[in-house]
């Protein structure tokens, strides 16, 4: 029996957008010929996969559905849910469609995560699927490239056949905290599941049974029409609006892990989102965008919706000018040297690898005082993106007018 994927493809990504209203959810957005769902389903093309089920609401379901043309899976199911009430009776919703037989093992995937050396990670799955019970879970952990307060975490140790056991999840934790979990071997919890049909059955009847009996309720009155499970609306909502970490994750003992050393992100940041850009600035690079200024050099990398990537590069014993944007803002993270950056009455210090968001209408400001260029990732978001949109108050190269 061929692995089931299932793509969760309902979020909103709100955390990159200041306002998300008018703003893509994080799956769609054009990064430069790429997006995360298309990604995600470029993933779904091996071999030890059957077709897949997208579990979305009806917001985006044109866009679910051109995404399906475009990578040309002909063969598919949609789960739409009615309303957002969190990944974990969507995970139950999708299970418990007649398509999938008791013991089907199933992958749960999110639309909106980047992860690379895929065939390390499907042979990872290929390994792990004999050892999928009518109980058990396996979560995916992520080797951490540093201390990082953006994912939770969990610790594990050696069970009976050489299986991680999940001892315990740590939510994001403080910077100290998620210090000390790296250091006793916490690794990155994915969000990512894999588990059988009998096994969420099993975990939601003992763990969650109002939420089961309401969600089979909803799938047993769907309605369907083109491939497309459109949930009951009265009973899904009597569901309760539970993450599947909260619902079962966190009440269950049979919980295992398949750790993983692989490059991941959910681009949950634009601290993220830049150092991706910041990887493949080659790719993206055009000498027609490089734009030199009295400090140095800013270069255009990719321009979005409501979005631009740029890197600036600013000279030794140099400085931008004390300036505020009215439409603007903007998300810097250093690359090489140490930057002193004024932010309306603070000044902070940052150095490579780390980050400084400027909020739209702060006065602010980027110094060099050492004898190094510093080079900056840097995202502007809003709905005006010009470099018109620069109010100077003080500038040592006698730009204010």
């Amino acid at each position: 029996m061929k692995i089931r994927p299932v793509v969760l493809c309902g979020g909103a990504g709100t955390r990159l957008w200041t306002n998300s209203k008018n703003n893509l959810a994080k799956q769609f957005i054009d990064f430069g010929g790429w997006t995360l769902l298309g990604k995600t389903f470029e993933r779904l093309k091996n071999p030890i996969y059957d077709y897949p089920i997208i579990s979305t609401n009806k917001k985006y379901i044109k866009q679910i559905r051109s995404y399906l043309k475009k990578f040309k899976i002909k063969k598919y199911k949609i789960v739409l849910e009615p309303s957002k009430q969190n990944t974990g009776p969507a995970i139950l919703a999708a299970t418990l469609i007649k398509d999938i037989p008791n013991s089907q093992p199933l992958m749960f995937f999110t639309a909106d995560h980047l992860i690379d050396k895929i065939t390390i990670f499907n042979k990872a799955i290929s390994k792990n699927r004999y050892k999928l019970t009518k109980k058990n879970i396996f979560v995916f952990g992520i080797k951490p490239t540093s201390p990082s307060v953006e994912y939770g975490y969990f610790l594990t140790k050696k069970n009976k056949g050489n299986i991680d056991k999940v001892l315990k999840f740590i939510e994001k934790p403080m910077l100290s905290k998620a210090k000390s979990v790296v250091k006793k071997g916490g690794y990155w919890n994915s969000g990512m599941f894999f588990i059988r049909k009998d096994s969420i059955i099993y975990n939601f009847k003992k763990h969650q049974p109002k939420t089961f009996k309401n969600c089979l309720k909803a799938v047993l009155k769907a309605k369907y029409k083109n491939n497309t499970y459109s949930l009951n609306k009265t009973s899904f909502l009597k569901t309760k609006a539970k993450s599947f970490d909260y619902a079962i994750l966190e009440k269950t003992n049979e919980i295992n892990s398949i750790k993983l050393n692989i490059p991941w992100s959910d681009l949950g940041s634009w601290k993220e989102i830049l150092k991706v850009y910041n990887k493949n600035k080659l790719k993206y690079f055009n000498k027609k965008n490089v734009f030199h200024r009295p400090w140095g050099k800013y270069i255009n990398l990719f321009r979005g919706k409501n979005f631009l990537i740029k890197e600036l590069i600013i000279n030794k014993q140099s400085s931008i000018s004390l300036q505020k944007h009215h439409h603007r803002y903007e998300h810097w993270l250093i690359t090489k040297g140490k930057a002193k950056i004024t932010i309306n009455h603070q000044t902070i210090y940052r150095k490579a690898g780390e980050s400084a968001y400027i909020p739209k209408g702060s006065i602010h400001r980027i110094e060099n005082l050492f004898n190094k260029p510093i080079k900056i990732m840097e995202a502007q978001t809003g709905e005006v993106l010009k470099e018109s949109d620069i109010v100077r108050y003080k500038d040592i190269y006698g730009r204010i007018n």
